[in-house]
């Protein structure tokens, strides 16, 4: 199923030689990471005062009428320090998180504005974000400098090795020391080189470390400051909804289309004929017989538009018969030719069969139209509570799901009903498309 748009070839950089272990230390994500959780304690001080101060203040003022707009200007503050926490990610983690719902007071005015920030989720997970993140800064902070610090300092100790003499009147290191003078230093070549062997083993599990306790504000991050799971969901089927809406407005104007430019234009002609046939009808009987032999003709084509048009609409042989049928008849009448395969044991929901069936219908015109293929094949099976639709042709390859192609549309149309789309096809083919939908029977 290949899109009209000509297919580029994909450039792949080449891996880097160096092992990914040695890298790390040197690379910019570790050093990105590592200046997070550098700035985050300073940050999350700031996170922490605020917040303590903005609760001490709204509580103690809730005897009187000003606790509650206080608590409510400083439930706002927290959800624009939360903006700014969560840019800081987006610039030094690369985590990207939606932003929240906005307030929505009910109606117009100072009052409904404040009930909405203080019956607002999003407003209270955003200060409880100022108030946990300070301990977990404070560790992370601590943990991440020493570590990070010490590995480097040991690695290079080699180096640096000369102040110890220099400057401190000691050979190196003291690892044990009476205080009368007597203890064990770090100063012959054998020790000097454990030392930085033990550094190079520190700097080296160093991202790793970092890495991970980065993991932990990202799940804060996430977790406290984008929207609710309950809020995504709503997002993601209003979506799906303008989606569905969008394909059922498009499907009836190519319907009005097909009825004004196919059967409606057919039968205004024949009407025209009939009329022309009655009038000749006393005059020159052979002439009418003719015309009306020509109007006969006329409707047996306008009931053949109006059988594939219903037939695009909703088919009779699916409602009757279901997929397997459906689809054999579906794809006898490809250019291409099909091998049709089914397998269920029994029929989905009906909104799924259809579905499934005009997906299958999409796919193989975009084997006709674009693929360019001497074969095709058409798999239907059932996983789990999934329905799987593949489709199959050995033609020159190159269908992508790209905006403004007529895959990016069926993946949309699916997507509204919570399918997948899944797209191979490399240039050259073959390529492999798979439908897959709920089976909600």
């Amino acid at each position: 199923m290949e899109s009209a748009s000509t297919p580029q070839p994909h450039s792949h950089p080449h891996p880097s030689r160096v092992p990914v272990a040695l890298r790390a230390p040197f690379s910019g994500r570790t050093w990105r990471e590592f200046l997070y959780l550098f700035l985050s304690y300073p940050i999350a001080c700031v996170l922490f005062v605020y917040a303590v101060g903005v609760l001490a203040v709204g509580a103690g003022l809730l005897v009187t009428f000003l606790g509650i707009p206080v608590l409510a200007g400083g439930l706002a503050g927290a959800r624009g320090l939360g903006g700014l926490e969560r840019a800081r990610a987006r610039a030094l983690l690369g985590l990207e998180v939606a932003t929240p719902e906005p307030v929505r007071p009910a109606k117009p005015g100072l009052m409904a504005w404040i009930g909405a920030v203080l019956k607002s989720g999003v407003s209270w997970r955003h200060l409880l974000y100022c108030l946990l993140r300070f301990p977990w800064a404070i560790f992370a902070f601590i943990f991440s400098l020493t570590f990070w610090t010490l590995g480097w300092m040991l690695l290079t100790y080699p180096l640096w090795r000369w102040v110890f003499p220099a400057y401190l009147g000691q050979p190196g290191i003291q690892l044990w020391g009476d205080g009368l003078g007597n203890g064990l230093y770090v100063d012959t070549p054998a020790e000097i080189g454990l030392v930085s062997g033990a550094g190079l083993l520190l700097v080296l599990a160093g991202p790793w470390v970092i890495r991970g306790l980065t993991q932990v504000d990202r799940v804060l991050v996430h977790g406290l400051l984008g929207p609710s799971s309950l809020a995504t969901r709503v997002s993601q089927l209003e979506s799906d909804r303008g989606a569905v809406v969008d394909t059922a407005a498009a499907d009836l104007r190519r319907i009005e289309r097909d009825l004004h430019d196919g059967a409606q234009a057919r039968l205004v002609s024949l009407a025209m004929d009939l009329g022309l046939a009655k009038e000749k009808l006393a005059e020159d009987p052979q002439a009418a017989a003719k015309m009306v032999d020509e109007a006969h003709g006329e409707v047996k084509i306008a009931l053949q538009e109006l059988r594939d048009l219903a037939r695009g609409i909703h088919p009779a042989i699916l409602t009757d018969r279901g997929l397997g049928p459906a689809l054999s008849a579906l794809a006898a009448r490809c250019t291409v030719p099909v091998t049709v395969t089914v397998d269920l044991d029994h029929r989905p929901a009906a909104a799924i069969e259809g579905i499934a069936y005009f997906t299958a219908s999409e796919l193989l015109q975009n084997v006709s139209k674009h693929a360019r293929a001497t074969g095709a094949t058409l798999d239907v099976w059932r996983t789990g509570d999934r329905l799987m639709v593949l489709v199959t042709d050995d033609g020159r390859g190159g269908a992508h799901t790209d905006d403004g192609t007529e895959l990016a549309g069926l993946a949309e149309r699916l997507a509204a009903v919570e399918g997948l789309l899944i797209v191979d096809s490399p240039v050259g083919g073959p390529t492999h498309i798979t439908a897959e939908l709920p089976w909600r029977a």
